[in-house]
């Protein structure tokens, strides 16, 4: 990337301790979140580069001034790091992220090298050593730290400043144990200064009282041979003390003085707003520079008596800053002169050389977007830059004197500043257009304020173009009319023209003049762009549907319309007419919010236009490269057909047209581009702006790239570009501004440059869709710019000190004639019968004879009407005939000068209320006050009239208004369905909920639709909400689940559970669990199943089975069997016997042979396993025998056979009907017969049982203490209880457990006995119940079961079954036989 030749950068951050510094001779200033480095001369500064990585404010900024080291330098930020760059190279060299608050201070130590100190508001200090990345960190005091300073004499002593006034000295060798606490300041430390030379005799000390002489507290401190190391603090409370660091001492105490400038005395606002900055040269230590209250610098002699001990820099009043300062730094130059360098609030970085107590140079900086250039026709070389700060730069770019000859124009714009347009033949008459809609003409080269247009736009303007007067201007009289008018494009879709001359007259809106002209009836589009040609007859214009528009003047004649773009034009620009080709100058190059330029070529148009307009679809060339909208465009003027654009993509563009082919691209802005120039002068230099708050001017022949860029390079571009400032939340404060504070509020001065401007004023959103084809145009696609630092409450108000023209004195408030108090005089409602009585004397005398003689006349009522008939406006003091026809006269005059309102109080005097009503209904003139008045005429009028307005209204599309007044006739159905019918689906439920019944289908009608639109828009939430307001929860489901998403899914299948839609719930739960399984998120899928037992069941079976599967493949037989026996375990719980029957069937589909084979005979626990797995196959297979029996008692089909493992793992067929099974055959089922499993199973009932008892006797026991203490009365509280008891004990005793509460926990004891005599694995170890084995084997037909088993299975039966009652009765049956 090539860096700008020359730039004007964002301006330094304002209410930071230390963010600039000068080493090496460059200076470094934080500037929003980068830091600017210019190389510093005596005659001009220059622009080296600029660092970028951080992702907030800077917030500190220092250089290494140890030797060898000065080309690194530190910077902190309020995104928490800290980082070392290296300025030759511009890369970051370490970084730490050591502090948890917002950094307030930064120095490098100027004796250890690589030694950076920080502090945060929470009062942490960290001493970070760059050169072996290791970081400490110190709690000397629980204040809020405001800056720090390092001693440049004792390499272990740091010195801190506090908001509360404290300055603390801490020894870093000792853990940071504070040396001193320096008392005496009441407000904030501002800046902290230690004098750069050791002193052998003590400064002249003050009058001061013992107890603050001896105002030390902590420990004396070592002086290097008597010398005495003196260090200066500078507060919010107007002092400047000078300390002993050695005792802890005040040395001195310099008062600022309150300067008075020209113009008048100091407005009191400003004593309350100070910046403290300090500085002490580096060869005077006798000597230190402090700022003062509206910016001067006061250089002290700490040698010198008397008062005054002080000396302003600066010879005249222009060379002081205009605001506070908030950083001094210095650096000696090769030939050994001290040059100063302070940044203000004035947005200037000035160079002083302390040798002459003057100013070298100045350098404006800017604190918003870049929005406008222009070069001026007339003054070569004169740019016009329009910033976001609400200031104008005019930059002198071809000064000999000063590189950075810039003068900034404020008065009475207060607002961004959007376009700019030079006059073409007035030299320094300057147009320009603001974000608020305001358009002025500023005389650039003299001290007035601006000319503002009565006429504002509603929203911002876009553009400004001088051009040729046309109607109604170009009517007047030669002498009355200018030959340039001022032509205005604002956001609202309208086209103004300016009278220069009579700019407190009404703009004309130029689309009336091409109605008119055209005889268009249609609604034209909405104006984005303008610009004229050359030979000032041809205007071509944009729309924001992307249409281009080309008119001929005076009449403005529709020549013909592009139809190129589809969206929002954003930049229009004829070629020059001055080129070698003639030809060339019927180019119109055009720019929209799509990323291609087009080039019209209309010479056929304009020479020889047709009768008809005539529409363009098809470009002269298409220009391609661009990957985000452009902004603006530029013909050079010094080639033909050579074009730059620039782009949101962050870069310039330089065109060949003709051939269509890229030539070069810059890069060098890391924001999004917004305006760009080609030089008037030089052929090979172009001047860009952009939304990093800088204009730079680059060479197209020295640009690496020649195209934009392309894949990573335009992320990596886009991923550069996005590294903006963030805003922070602002915090209440009650007392002095923050450390991070960047702004302040500007008042006083209606006039001053800023009424609320920080240090950065924009901030743009990032993310805006480069599509976007709103009506707003791109400079000002941001909402609202959000400052970067925010504004100080407590910071006062802003005295005005005008940069260029000294400040003038404006009048109080109070000294103003306060306008809103005067009353205006109210618009007669007879203004014809008023001017006929304000006629001459003569006139007036003829009317009294007239009066008089039809006053007279013997037949009043006739005579008087005949002889006034022509003086209609005597009637007033005639008859009422005569009254009524001069009502009527100025009834017609009101309504022809478009009042029809008056007409109507009019015939209301009359009494004529019904026939006010019916005109008013027929011209669509019906008011709130005609309605009120309506019953006055009755019922039914009043019913018709409100109808009428409502009609009315409707079609005035007010229809929130519309449906009231329906309401107030009690017509809730049409006003609901009026509301649902213009999309009001909100306000239409609101009407419909309160006041209709709740079960009205007509609401559920109004949730529907309003549902079926939000569907169709995408809106699925709202649609949801919607479905569910109408009783309709599938519906709410099913839409909610239309997204997709894991969120959209899990609430949908919680809400279609809730609503017992399980069916639909499972679905949803299923694909929402599917996804997370997809992720490896299995945590989340079990949650989502944990209400769908069955989907879990499935999850956690896959789960299992993987991890069993796994194991077998590794060969870990230990671990196959448990795994294996808890996934049967795990279906026959859950009752899912087929589930078993398959997992059985995938997993051991050889049997278990094989995983007996391969573990350790030896190993009990696992050949228990083992055996516990061959009984759960034995159990799937009792149970499928015992149901292919019971079907087989009808006669079965032939061929069905069962397959069954013997124990040898051989397999054999049995015939389902008529085999008789050997013993062999059934040895698969003797498994299942187990005598330990079946006591342990016992014992197990036993325990269960015994539990069962115990919980019923306390239940019953708390039933018969709760009738208890319910009873009312003693006699039928005994009785009841007695009852219950009898009923209770009846109830315990008829019971299977007759047992008192002893006897049931020595049972409970003897089971837990001999239940841990069984060893360990069997309790662990799953086995099926042999009960119910036994029982299953019974029914099996006798001659189907071998007799071994069957009495084995009695044996078990007889044995284990007592106590049982489910077992008991179902073995009466074979125990009894």
């Amino acid at each position: 990337m090539c860096d700008p030749e020359r730039a004007l950068s964002a301006s330094p951050n304002w209410y930071c301790s230390r963010c600039s510094d000068a080493a090496g001779g460059l200076l470094g200033f934080g500037a929003r979140n980068s830091i600017f480095l210019l190389r510093i001369s005596p005659e001009e500064p220059g622009f080296y580069g600029e660092l970028v990585g951080h992702t907030e404010r800077v917030s500190g900024f220092a250089f290494s001034h140890c030797s060898g080291l000065t080309h690194l330098c530190a910077s902190s930020s309020d995104d928490g790091t800290v980082k070392v760059w290296d300025t030759q190279t511009r890369t970051v060299v370490t970084e730490h992220k050591l502090h948890r608050s917002t950094i307030s201070a930064l120095h490098w130590s100027p004796l250890v090298k690589g030694l950076l100190v920080t502090g945060d508001e929470k009062g942490i200090v960290v001493c970070f050593w760059s050169n072996r990345n290791e970081g400490q960190q110190f709690f000397p005091e629980p204040r809020t730290i405001f800056c720090l300073s390092c001693s440049p004499h004792q390499e272990d002593l740091v010195a801190v400043g506090y908001k509360d006034g404290m300055v603390v000295i801490i020894d870093i060798s000792r853990r940071g144990d504070v040396v001193h606490r320096l008392r005496g300041h009441d407000e904030e430390i501002h800046c902290l200064a230690w004098c750069p030379q050791l002193r052998e005799e003590d400064l002249k000390l003050e009058d001061m009282s013992g107890e603050e002489m001896n105002a030390t507290d902590g420990e004396l401190l070592p002086e290097s041979e008597n010398k005495v190391c003196y260090l200066a603090s500078g507060s919010k409370d107007q002092t400047v003390r000078i300390w002993n660091s050695s005792s802890g001492k005040v040395i001195m105490t310099l008062k600022m003085p309150h300067l008075k400038r020209r113009g008048g005395g100091l407005d009191p606002a400003v004593k309350d707003r100070l910046w403290a900055t300090l500085h002490w040269p580096h060869g005077r230590p006798t000597q230190i520079l402090c700022s003062c209250f509206g910016g001067e610098l006061l250089l002290w002699d700490l040698t010198k008596s008397g008062k005054q001990k002080w000396t302003i820099l600066g010879s005249s009043d222009g060379q002081n800053h205009s605001r506070i300062v908030f950083n001094l730094c210095s650096l000696i130059t090769e030939e050994g002169r001290e040059l100063l360098l302070s940044t203000s609030m004035d947005r200037e970085v000035k160079c002083w050389d302390l040798g002459l107590l003057s100013c070298c140079w100045s350098l404006t900086s800017l604190g918003g977007f870049v929005y406008s250039l222009a070069f001026s026709p007339m003054a070569v070389g004169s740019l016009a830059v329009g910033v976001g700060d609400s200031m104008i730069r005019v930059w002198n770019t071809l000064s000999v004197v000063n590189a950075y000859d810039v003068k900034t124009l404020w008065q009475g714009i207060r607002c961004k500043v959007t376009a700019l347009s030079w006059h073409p033949t007035k030299e320094g008459r300057l147009a320009f257009g603001t974000d608020d809609g305001k358009v002025g003409i500023y005389e650039v080269y003299s001290n007035k304020s601006p000319q503002i247009s009565s006429t504002y736009h509603k929203k911002t303007v876009y553009s400004l173009s001088w051009g040729p007067p046309l109607p109604p201007v170009s009517h007047a009289a030669d002498g009355d009319k200018p030959a340039f008018t001022l032509y205005s494009c604002g956001g609202e879709g309208l086209i103004y023209q300016h009278n220069p001359w009579k700019l407190n007259a009404e703009a004309h809106d130029l689309n009336k003049l091409i109605r008119d002209t055209n005889g268009i009836q249609h609604k034209m589009p909405a104006h984005t762009e303008l610009n004229w040609r050359a030979d000032w007859e041809h205007l071509a214009v944009g729309n924001e549907d992307g249409s281009i528009e080309i008119f001929r003047a005076p009449r403005m004649q529709l020549i013909c319309t592009i139809q190129q773009h589809h969206k929002l034009i954003n930049a229009l620009r004829w070629h020059h007419n001055h080129g070698e080709d003639s030809k060339l100058s019927f180019l119109l190059a055009s720019g929209s919010n799509n990323a291609v330029i087009y080039i019209h070529n209309l010479k056929c148009m304009l020479e020889s236009p047709s009768d008809a307009p005539v529409t363009i679809i098809e470009p002269f060339r298409s220009l391609s490269g661009h990957t985000a909208r452009i902004t603006s465009l530029s013909w050079s003027p010094h080639h033909d057909a050579r074009l730059v654009s620039s782009s949101y993509d962050g870069t310039a563009q330089v065109w060949d047209v003709l051939q269509e082919e890229p030539l070069s691209n810059y890069r060098g802005h890391k924001g999004r581009l917004l305006c760009v120039q080609w030089s008037d002068l030089e052929p090979d230099q172009v001047w860009t702006g952009a939304d990093d708050f800088s204009v730079h001017r680059w060479s197209v022949c020295k640009q690496e790239h020649s195209r934009p860029p392309k894949g990573k390079k335009s992320i990596d571009l886009e991923k550069k570009r996005t590294v903006q400032l963030k805003p922070k939340p602002k915090k209440k404060r009650t007392d002095s501004p923050k450390l991070d504070a960047a702004g302040e509020l500007v008042s006083g001065d209606p006039e001053s440059p800023s009424c609320a401007q920080n240090g950065t004023s924009d901030q743009e959103d990032d993310h805006i869709s480069s599509d976007q084809t709103t009506l707003e145009k791109t400079p000002m696609e941001a909402s609202s710019e959000i400052p970067a630092q925010p504004i100080l409450p407590s910071s006062p108000a802003l005295v005005d000190h005008s940069p260029s023209p000294p400040p003038r004195n404006i009048p109080s408030r109070r000294d103003r004639p306060d306008l809103s108090s005067r009353k205006k005089k109210s618009r007669s409602l007879l203004p014809l019968s008023t001017s006929k009585d304000h006629r001459s004397k003569e006139d007036q005398h003829r009317d009294c004879v007239k009066l008089a003689k039809a006053l007279c006349a013997k037949d009043l009522k006739q005579g008087s009407h005949a002889a006034l008939e022509e003086d209609v406006h005597l009637g007033l003091y005639s008859d009422r005939s005569t009254l009524y026809h001069l009502l009527e006269e100025e009834g017609k005059a009101h309504l022809e000068s478009g009042h029809p309102e008056l007409q109507h109080q009019i015939m209301l005097w009359k009494g004529d209320l019904k026939g006010t009503l019916q005109l008013a209904s027929e011209r669509g003139e019906l008011t709130d006050q005609l309605v009120a008045v309506a019953p006055m005429a009755g019922y039914k009028v009043w019913m018709w009239c409100v109808e009428a307005f409502v009609k009315q209204l409707c079609f005035e599309e007010q229809y929130l208004k519309a449906a009231f007044h329906l309401l107030s006739i009690n017509k809730i159905y049409e006003a609901v369905q009026l509301l649902r019918g213009n999309h009001l689906f909100r306000e239409a439920i609101a009407v419909a909920k309160s006041r209709l019944l709740p079960e009205d289908p007509v609401i559920r009608e109004v949730y529907t639709a309003w549902a079926a639109v939000l569907e169709q828009d995408g809106h699925y939430s709202m649609a949801a909400k919607c479905y569910l307001g109408a009783s309709s929860s599938y519906d709410a489901a099913k839409v909610l689940a239309k997204k997709g998403d894991l969120l959209s899914l899990s609430t949908a299948a919680e809400l279609a559970l809730i609503a017992g839609e399980k069916d639909l719930a499972a679905s949803f739960a299923l694909r929402c669990a599917q996804e997370y399984v997809t992720s490896k998120n299995w945590v989340e899928a079990q949650q989502v199943l944990d209400q769908h037992h069955s989907l879990l069941l499935l999850l956690q079976l896959s789960h299992e089975m993987t991890l069993s599967v796994l194991c077998f493949l590794t060969k870990k037989w230990d671990e196959v069997g448990p795994a294996l026996l808890g996934i049967l375990k795990r279906c026959h719980q859950s009752g899912h016997f087929t589930l078993m029957q398959e997992v059985s069937r995938l997993m051991l589909a050889d049997g278990y042979i094989e995983l007996r084979n391969n573990i350790s005979p030896e190993n009990q626990q696992n050949m228990a396993a083992c055996d516990s797995l061959q009984a759960f196959l034995a159990y799937i297979k009792l149970y499928e025998v015992w149901w292919e029996h019971a079907n087989s008692l009808s006669s079965k089909p032939a061929g069905m056979e069962l397959v069954m493992d013997t124990p040898s793992g051989s397999s054999e067929n049995l015939q389902t009907s008529g085999l008789d099974p050997t013993l062999d055959n059934m040895l698969d089922f003797g498994v299942l017969l187990s005598e330990l499993h079946a006591a342990f199973q016992r014992a197990q009932r036993d325990i269960a049982e015994v539990q069962t008892a115990l919980r019923d006797m306390i239940q019953q026991h708390q039933r018969i203490r709760q009738i208890q203490d319910n009873s009312l009365e003693l006699e039928q509280d005994t009785n009841m209880s007695q009852d219950k008891a009898s009923d209770s004990q009846s109830q315990i005793s008829s019971g299977p457990s007759p047992l008192s509460l002893a006897e049931l926990m020595k049972k409970l004891s003897v089971a837990n006995h001999k239940l841990a005599e069984f060893p360990e694995y069997l309790k662990v170890l799953p086995f099926p119940d042999v009960l119910e084995s036994c029982l299953v084997l019974l029914h099996l037909p006798l001659d189907n079961l071998s007799p071994k088993i069957r009495a084995q299975a009695l044996s078990l039966l007889t044995s284990h079954s007592s106590g049982s009652n489910d077992h008991e009765k179902a073995a009466v049956k074979f125990l009894s036989s």
